[in-house]
């Protein structure tokens, strides 16, 4: 047999082989999958977010006026209570201007009494033009006095009453000025007493922004510049950012499960104690949209969580924290007892082709293993966590449901498909006769 020959029959064999091979790779064997089976189970919905942990009353301690600082007699970490002296301005200049405004006053009490003998000489002489306008009256009338003499007593009198009017507005005026210079005084008091800064509350020294020698702006009616600040650390709290889509669960009196970076593997309780009413993105010009809509939330971390721990690893307080440290917050929102729960990767999505509507919404279901077959089965769900979801209805507890591989289940799955599962234990479902069983 010549090579030509040959070769012709090996090219016949390998091209047989591969309509062979094609003909039975048509006939694939059915997908695998795996199942998990219904149980019924507590299941407590959370809410999670991080923050950072404060004071839950913290005051600013700020300077009023301006001046230099004289005397700082704490130091950050100090324990202070209420009425304790924190901090002194240096008040020679409020002094000098209490001085200035007493001398006012003084000045103003003096203007008083000299006003009331202006009066009372206007009085005098009124008195005296008037019994002289009477008698002129009466001579005129004889014809003893000129007309020239009568015209002059009158005008005497008239002169007289308008003297005695401008005294006693001058008594009224010296009355004002007094009010006014004693504002004045009680105004630079204010301000003198106001260069000795005190504590408003019991708490510990947290932050000292000021050191002696260094000057403070204050700015009057809005807020000077700050010194220090005081915080009750006995109270602590965490202020979380959650974002909108979880908002609405959050309630207040939820209780929490707070992680705290600073301990590692404990877990403290707490209660929500103040919900944000508008997102945090919100200014006063609008919303900024560049941002992510979240919105704070406070959660007081109770003391009975954390009462064994050592009170001396904090400036003096029994709460074993400090302002700033970063916590994770699971705010437990909702609690269901004994329901039927599944995996939530099991629950998945498929347009409704029962529905004339194109437009309309898909119906959420899960996949059921019966015989072999995928069957979609729709389904409705409740609370969930972060492993399983709870099933109010569509399923029972005896089903299979199919849950993964996560992309067969999520697109490529469909109502009626053959497949071979097994469980998330790793069990293999197989077929004997018209029934399944499941080998261990």
């Amino acid at each position: 047999m010549s090579k030509k020959r040959i070769f012709i029959f090996l090219g016949a064999i390998v091209i047989f082989i591969i309509i062979v091979s094609t003909f039975f790779s048509d006939k694939s064997e059915a997908p695998s999958v795996t199942t998990s089976i219904p149980t019924i189970e507590t299941i407590v919905e959370r809410v999670s977010a991080s923050g950072k942990i404060q004071p839950e009353m913290e005051v600013n301690i700020s300077a009023e006026v301006s001046g230099q600082l004289i005397n700082l007699p704490v130091k950050e970490g100090d324990k202070v209570y209420i009425g304790d002296l924190l901090a002194e301005i240096n008040p020679d200049v409020y002094i000098s201007a209490r001085n200035r405004a007493q001398a006012a006053v003084n000045t103003s009490r003096s203007n008083l009494y000299s006003a009331r003998a202006a009066k009372a000489t206007s009085k005098a002489n009124l008195f005296v033009a008037e019994k002289a306008w009477s008698r002129a009256q009466l001579l005129f009338k004889d014809g003893i006095v000129s007309r020239a003499d009568y015209d002059q007593t009158e005008a005497a009198f008239i002169s007289a009453t308008a003297n005695l009017t401008s005294a006693s507005e001058g008594v009224n005026s010296s009355k004002y000025a007094i009010l006014s210079a004693s504002a004045s005084l009680q105004e630079t008091l204010d301000n003198l007493s106001r260069t000795t800064l005190i504590a408003p509350q019991d708490g510990v020294v947290t932050a000292l922004v000021k050191e002696v020698g260094e000057s403070v702006q204050g700015n009057g009616f809005t807020a000077g510049e700050i010194v220090m600040k005081i915080s009750n650390l006995d109270i602590m709290e965490v202020n979380v950012e959650v974002n909108e889509s979880d908002i609405i669960s959050v309630g207040l009196g939820n209780s929490a499960e707070i992680e705290v970076d600073a301990y590692l593997d404990r877990i403290f309780s707490g209660t929500v104690t103040e919900i944000g009413n508008t997102a945090l993105n919100a200014s006063t010009n609008g919303f900024n949209l560049d941002q992510v809509t979240n919105f704070s939330v406070k959660i007081r971390i109770n003391s009975s969580s954390y009462s064994e721990l050592s009170s001396d690893l904090i400036l003096g307080s029994s709460a074993p924290f400090r302002p700033g440290m970063s916590a994770t917050v699971d705010i437990l929102t909702k609690t269901q007892n004994d329901v039927i729960c599944i995996p939530i990767q099991c629950v998945t999505s498929r347009k409704n082709t029962e529905s004339d509507n194109s437009s309309s919404a898909p119906s959420l279901g899960v996949f059921l293993l019966q015989d072999g077959i995928a069957v979609w089965t729709e389904v409705v769900t409740g609370i969930q966590d972060n492993l399983v979801i709870e099933v109010v209805s569509g399923i029972s507890i005896d089903d299979i449901v199919i849950s993964g591989p996560y992309d067969m289940v999520a697109r490529k799955l469909v109502d009626g498909d053959a497949v071979s599962g097994t469980t998330s234990s790793g069990e293999k479902v197989e077929k004997e006769g018209s029934a399944f069983t499941i080998s261990f």
